[in-house]
């Protein structure tokens, strides 16, 4: 069973449906989020380490130092199987509040 996804790690898989280098990643993240969720540099590059360790991301073959990642398709099904989650979790709490506001 797959684990739920921490939200930085959630928004990260996300912004790499497009190849970006660790401070794109961070800076799209910040963007999305309304500045709500904001990355640090060891928080990111831990991530992306792990990510890769999981064959959820890969990084692109470049030139120069800064290196650029892509998700895999592993990595999007485990996006579909957390959008999933997050659906039913919001389903079912609205459900319970407009339940409990017709009371």
């Amino acid at each position: 069973m797959q684990q739920p996804l921490t939200e930085g790690v959630y928004y990260i898989l996300l912004a790499l449906y497009e190849p970006r280098h660790g401070y794109g990643i961070m800076q799209i993240v910040e963007e999305w989020s309304g500045g709500r969720v904001i990355l640090g540099a060891g928080t990111t590059y831990g991530a992306l380490k792990n990510l890769q360790n999981k064959k959820y991301i890969e990084t692109l073959a470049g030139e120069g130092r800064k290196k650029e990642y892509v998700i895999t398709p592993l990595g999007k099904q485990v996006v579909e199987m957390e959008v999933t989650r997050l659906k039913e979790l919001y389903d079912n709490g609205r459900q319970f509040i407009e339940a409990k506001g017709e009371m």
